[in-house]
């Protein structure tokens, strides 16, 4: 079976369900399109909620950089002179 077959079977069950539940007077709300809207609106949540997450990966992933940048300027800060005097020393044996 197709996705296109599966899909309009789907979608025939929902309506089957909705007439059956607005004939036993308990509601008239479910159907094909209220079920596509929730699912759109489920759907744009969702991709508000992973765009969300990504700002946060992104925003920490700046943070770290920025410190391990720090880090590193003051490690050649700290380490630089020491080197260079090695090196110095070691030229001149």
């Amino acid at each position: 079976m197709n996705t296109q077959k599966l899909m309009q079977l789907a979608l025939n069950g929902v309506d089957t369900l909705g007439y059956r539940l607005d004939q036993l007077g308990v509601t008239s709300k479910i159907n094909r399109h209220n079920l596509a809207a929730f699912l759109f609106a489920e759907q744009k949540h969702w991709e508000g909620e992973w765009d969300s997450i990504q700002a946060k990966v992104d925003r920490r992933r700046s943070q770290f950089e920025h410190l391990a940048h720090n880090v590193e300027n003051r490690a050649d800060a700290v380490i630089g002179p020491v080197r260079d005097r090695f090196n110095r020393f070691r030229a001149s044996e």
